[in-house]
Parts: C-alpha cells; sequence; structure tokens
C-alpha cells in the first residue's frame, strides 16, 4: 500500500504539502491506476498491478493531521502489515531538490506522519520524504505559512523532474526493495 500525504480541496491542491497526492498521482497515471472515493475509508483509492504484484494506492481525505484514521482503517481492513506500507510526504527539513527513502523513524515533526504513526502504535513505517526546504526568499514565514503555500514559477520546472524522479524512486522500492532503492536514491541528486 502506497499513501500520498496532503489536504484535500482545491485549495490545497498546488501547494508544498501535497507533493505526496502529486506523487501518488503522477504513479497512478503511470500505471493507467483510476482513483475513487471510498468513504469507509476517508480516501481516494486505486487499486492496481505493478509487475506480479497488486498495490493499493490511497490519498486520505481527513487533511494532512488527521491522515492516521484513513491509513488505520485500509491498514485494517486489507491486514496490510506495516512493513509493506510506503508513506509519501513533504519535507520542510530536507532542500527541494532531495528525497529520502527510510524504513522507519520518528514523524520529524510532520504531522500526517505523526497521527499515522499515534494511530499504527508504531515508528517502523516505511516513508519517502521529498523536500520542500525553505528558501531564503520567503523565510520569514513560519512553518504552517510555509508548507501550505504554493510553489513559485522558478520552481515549477524541477516540481516536475522531482514528481517524475519520486515515482521512479517508487517503482524501485517496488522491484528492488528498500535497502538497494535507498542506496540509490539517498545520495544527494541534482534536480536543477
Amino acid at each position: 500500500m502506497i499513501v500520498g500525504l496532503g489536504n484535500p480541496g482545491l485549495k490545497y491542491r498546488f501547494t508544498r504539502h501535497n507533493i505526496g497526492f502529486m506523487v501518488i498521482e503522477y504513479f497512478a497515471n503511470d500505471l493507467e491506476a483510476k482513483f475513487k472515493r471510498v468513504k469507509s475509508y476517508n480516501s481516494m483509492i486505486a487499486r492496481e498491478r505493478f509487475g506480479n504484484q497488486k498495490i493499493i494506492l490511497a490519498e486520505p481525505q481527513t487533511y494532512m493531521n488527521l491522515s492516521g484514521i484513513a491509513v488505520k482503517k485500509i491498514v485494517s481492513y486489507y491486514k496490510i502489515p506495516t512493513q509493506d506500507l510506503l508513506i509519501v510526504y513533504d519535507d520542510f527539513n530536507l532542500q527541494f531538490n532531495q528525497i529520502r527513502i527510510r524504513k522507519k523513524g520518528s514523524s520529524g515533526g510532520h504531522n500526517g506522519m505523526e497521527s499515522i504513526i499515534q494511530y499504527l502504535g508504531t515508528e517502523d513505517i516505511p516513508r519517502l520524504r521529498i523536500g520542500i526546504g525553505k528558501t531564503s526568499s520567503i523565510s520569514e514565514m513560519d512553518y504552517s505559512d510555509f508548507v501550505l503555500s504554493h510553489f513559485v514559477e522558478n520552481e515549477h520546472k524541477r516540481l516536475k523532474k522531482i514528481i517524475a524522479h519520486s515515482s521512479i524512486a517508487i517503482k524501485s522500492i517496488l522491484t528492488d526493495g528498500f535497502d538497494k532503492a535507498m542506496r540509490e536514491y539517498n545520495k544527494k541528486q541534482d534536480l536543477s
């Protein structure tokens, strides 16, 4: 199960906090998977195959800070072990052109990940963190204003590359496993 984190609604669609949704939608589009709203999971869900694996793609519609509610419902229904999860979300502390794959860890202050850890009762949750790093031009904004801001014009070209790169990283995780994907994608890469 691959979960992209974000906030529902047009107001938030292209904000930094929604890069998890953007990556999952790009990945789903590559697979020609279609999302549908499943009210009982509080999520948009797509089911598809990747190679010989059945995968579920999910976008919680609970708002970021309550993402754990939706993830817990889906995980419980399908009896998905946490090691078979991948949470995709923005990371304020990573530079804009960086991604990081981890098998487990704390929330790092990310409210969506904190909610998932709380509802699943473990930090042993694989994740793909995508850098939205604060730039000097907007350093006066506080954290919540920054993550809810839209990408600026000169970031859009790189954003497309970052989203595509993140989607390829997901495919690598599914094909080659976490260890190989971590070795490949956790090194600093220039996506300018």
